[in-house]
């Protein structure tokens, strides 16, 4: 796994050290933001779903946590950006279907990785409807990684399209692949590559079978 993917699974799903008074400041963003956090929690410690045979059923319940987190229309939206323009409905739907699956068994498949890091909120801006929530990851053995939450209002919730990783963009990040594949051959291309992933995730997901005497 990279040291994003990593950094990434981790920010959206530890227990959260709160930082003293700070927190106390904290507005709306921050706020609604560690609620969903906290819920992923409660299902990361519930010894039911700990349970031999419960992992699919405690990754899926993880899986909600992430879509009330997640605006994942819009970080699939900007990750296309300028190729998002000419596709036609049909094609952003897709897309976006695919796209949100992909990154929901990408990260939501590494919570088994936690390994004693924590996180620290440091402070927020909020510019109208959209606003940054700015974290600190820290690992076991003390090493600090910044990650900052770019967030936008929907309605009365606050949801996150972008993660920002030591300065690294998730969207950036995307863009950069999805517009080589795009340029270079096509956005067919680029979707039959990604339908290509989500059956190896389905692959890797299906129960082995067991020789029977």
């Amino acid at each position: 796994m990279t040291w994003l993917s990593r950094a990434l699974a981790l920010a959206l799903l530890l227990p959260l050290v709160l930082a003293g008074p700070q927190w106390a400041s904290a507005g709306a963003p921050s706020d609604q933001l560690r609620a969903q956090i906290d819920r992923a929690v409660k299902i990361l410690d519930d010894p039911e779903l700990k349970k031999d045979g419960r992992q699919k059923d405690r990754r899926e319940a993880v899986r909600q946590v992430a879509n009330d987190i997640f605006d994942f229309s819009e970080t699939a939206k900007r990750s296309l950006a300028r190729h998002w323009a000419p596709r036609t409905p049909a094609e952003r739907d897709e897309f976006v279907a695919l796209f949100t699956d992909l990154l929901e068994r990408s990260y939501i498949g590494k919570i088994e990785t936690y390994g004693g890091e924590q996180i620290h909120f440091v402070g927020e801006t909020v510019d109208g409807e959209g606003a940054v929530v700015r974290t600190k990851l820290v690992t076991k053995q003390g090493t600090e990684i910044p990650i900052d939450y770019r967030m936008l209002k929907r309605g009365d919730k606050w949801l996150v399209y972008d993660v920002v990783i030591e300065g690294v963009s998730l969207i950036s990040n995307y863009r950069t692949q999805f517009n080589k594949i795009i340029t270079t051959s096509s956005f067919q291309d680029l979707m039959k590559k990604m339908k290509t992933k989500q059956d190896e995730f389905l692959n890797e997901e299906k129960p082995k079978r067991t020789s029977q005497r």
